[in-house]
């Protein structure tokens, strides 16, 4: 009897070292299997299993309950029943009566790849050099060539069971064979052990690459074109932030997209080389390239030092032509069972000098998409080092995009959460209502930047609302503009744009008017009146450039509208926010942003202003201890209920909601009711 255990357990390694080097496969590619036998449950006899990555998961971080679970003599058995190529996308459903127990994760369209091989232990993955090779226009005789009998070509064919009845008779027929280069693909290995397949999928990687490596030709992408090459740093940087809204709004035509940039080497050599538009046109060939990349990117036919007016023309009259390109596509090869179109922005934009904007539904999937996107231009270069690049069939590559499979597992994906594609810059957000605020946000399905003085503190929110593919902590003193527009430099080039701010940055003194100093007075106006108007400034620029509307939010307060005394300072300040709501939604109105305001009253708990010292001073004026400062705002309120962060934060995210599409220059009031503040 086999220790199943350890078989599981060596597959989950094995496959976290193969997907922990993006050089061997890419991020969620590829899948790995073991075979093994244990008794059956019911009947105490033994039964021949299979394990299997599952759909969707990723080899680098897989988990036991990450893998399908299938008795293999039943999925054996499919092969008395499979009706033909013709009719393929219906295995896949066969694939579910073929699971042991409760069968783990959802089988993939690669299982029977896995289940057919008469080997223990399968791997299938995407290596650059491999697909390189299987993407020459002479990759079988390369195959040949560079591995000799040990590694055998299979014509490209679509992924599904026919692919795994071919690998089958392959391996049978070459018993000296250690696996396959897919054509257009990627790469088969198979062992009798785990360490015998990984050994032997590493080694047709690495031969790959040396064979490259020691034949290819200097310059693949051709010579360099002047005027192309990469933009200093700091030049480059500037050009990629003010550039990206304008991106990001093209790429939204059809559905809101969240993006990712990227200025790698190897990106930036690939747009100064002569072939990159030559390349760039003939697209991507592994499916899950092209899947996340779209067939093709859109690539900006300008020098490095082009203008940003002349860049932004241009990118609109190409975009215009992408489109009417993508529709062309879609129109040559859909047929009345095809999946309607789903939108023809592209994914992948590309601009010399400067870099690469990847788009997605989420900031993983755009930052994927733009990984896979340097693959492929790895792949092509391997490809044009040793030969000629040569991607599948546009045809086919329409068949994976489209294919109904696909679409059903587009379906099965979860509604989106209320503010998902949404990219939010909230002021002050490491402690108190700022974080509440950046909390909620996040938990909506926003991507949020965690602006505040202390940038150590305003990383550790970021880390503990997910990471960078969540939110990312920037430094940034509101009353500083150098400073607000290198925290919005960094939240457009990490997300691709910007659509929601909240002002909430703040501090208070209280003091009676003969006690306030004109530093007290100046400091006041400087962080909250001055810093409101400099960040809504700077914020609504990318807004307006993106053409995709947007939220300013002020946390404004209750003494905007209530007189009380020993606090002119803070309150002056206040009603100066408040009425900074109603001209700025006076003016961005025609362009989509609304804008809004909050007035919060007694946040006492988890407040950064109280627990600065506005406690002290407001228990003494009210002559109450600090600790029940609390519980006697919320004595005088009209509800009689303690206002806490999390309620503010509440507000923001109806206010910036599509429940509230049609508000702006509204002050809504979280202060459990007081009748001396209310607006009318």
């Amino acid at each position: 009897m086999q220790n199943t255990a350890k078989i599981v357990e060596d597959l989950i390694s094995r496959s976290n070292r193969l997907g922990a080097d993006k050089r061997n496969t890419n991020f969620a590619g590829g899948n790995t299997s073991a075979k093994g036998t244990e008794k059956d449950p019911v009947t105490g006899q033994d039964v021949e299993l299979l394990w299997v990555k599952g759909s969707g998961g990723d080899l680098g971080t897989l988990k036991a309950e990450n893998l399908a679970v299938l008795r293999l003599d039943r999925l054996q058995a499919l092969k008395s029943v499979y009706p033909g190529v013709e009719r393929e996308d219906d295995m896949v459903a066969a694939f579910d009566y073929c699971l042991h127990g409760k069968g783990g994760a959802a089988p993939s369209i690669d299982t029977a790849m896995h289940g057919l091989v008469d080997a223990a232990h399968v791997d299938h993955l995407h290596p650059d050099s491999g697909i390189a090779i299987a993407t020459a226009v002479d990759g079988e005789a390369l195959t040949s060539k560079v591995f000799g009998d040990k590694v055998v070509w299979v014509p490209w064919r679509r992924p599904g069971f026919q692919l795994g009845l071919d690998i089958a008779a392959i391996k049978e027929a070459n018993p000296q064979a250690i696996g396959t280069i897919l054509g257009g693909h990627g790469i088969t290995a198979w062992g009798a052990t785990s360490e015998e397949a990984e050994a032997n999928s590493l080694w047709i990687i690495d031969q790959a690459e040396n064979y490259i490596k020691d034949n290819g030709k200097t310059e693949p992408f051709g010579a360099k074109l002047p005027g192309y090459g990469a933009l200093p740093e700091t030049e480059r940087k500037a050009k990629a932030a003010a550039l990206a809204p304008v991106i990001r709004g093209l790429a939204s035509t059809d559905k809101p997209q969240l993006g990712h940039f990227s200025d790698d080497a190897v990106v930036l050599e690939f747009l100064e080389s002569a072939e990159h538009p030559r390349l760039g046109a003939l697209g991507t060939s592994c499916p899950d390239h092209f899947l996340r990349t779209k067939v093709k990117p859109l690539v900006l036919d300008l020098p490095a030092d082009a203008t940003i007016e002349e860049s932004t023309n241009r990118l609109k009259e190409l975009h215009a032509a992408y489109r009417e390109d993508y529709q062309a596509y879609y129109d040559r090869h859909a047929d009345a069972d095809s999946p309607a179109l789903r939108g023809a922005d592209p994914a992948i934009v590309l601009i010399p000098g400067v870099g690469m904007y990847s788009f997605g539904k989420d900031k993983q999937t755009a930052r994927v998409a733009g990984e896979f996107y340097i693959n492929a231009i790895n792949v092509m270069r391997g490809a044009e080092a040793i030969s000629t690049y040569a991607p599948i069939e546009e045809s086919e590559k329409f068949r994976i995009e489209y294919w109904a499979l696909e679409e059903a597992k587009l379906a099965r994906m979860p509604k989106p959460k209320s503010h998902a594609t949404r990219i939010a810059l909230v002021t002050g957000a490491a402690s108190g209502i700022g974080k509440a605020i950046a909390t909620r946000l996040a938990s909506d399905g926003a991507c949020v930047v965690i602006a505040d003085l202390n940038l150590e503190n305003a990383q550790k929110v970021a880390e503990e609302l997910g990471g960078s593919d969540v939110a990312i902590g920037v430094q940034a003193d509101v009353t500083d503009e150098a400073q607000i527009a290198a925290a919005i430099q960094e939240a457009v080039l990490a997300f691709g744009g910007l659509d929601l701010v909240v002002n909430n940055a703040g501090l208070s003194i209280s003091k009676p008017l003969l006690e306030t100093t004109e530093k007290d007075w100046d400091l006041q106006h400087n962080v909250m009146a001055k810093g409101s108007f400099l960040v809504s400034k700077a914020a609504a620029k990318v807004m307006i450039d993106q053409g995709l509307g947007g939220d300013i939010i002020y946390i404004s307060s209750k003494n905007s509208v209530f007189a009380g005394p020993n606090n002119i300072a803070y309150s002056a300040t206040k009603a100066d926010q408040a009425h900074q709501v109603r001209l700025l939604a006076a003016e961005l109105g025609e362009y989509g942003v609304r804008v809004n305001g909050i007035n919060p009253d007694g946040v006492v708990r988890g407040s950064g202003i109280f627990a600065g010292g506005w406690g002290a001073k407001r228990a003494a004026v009210y002559g109450v201890d600090e600790q029940e400062l609390g519980k006697y705002y919320a004595q005088r309120t009209l509800l009689k209920r303690e206002v806490l962060p999390e309620h503010v934060a509440n507000a923001a995210s109806v206010l910036t909601s599509n429940e509230l599409s049609h508000t702006t220059g509204l002050h809504i009031p979280v202060d459990a009711g007081v009748a001396a503040a209310f607006l009318r």
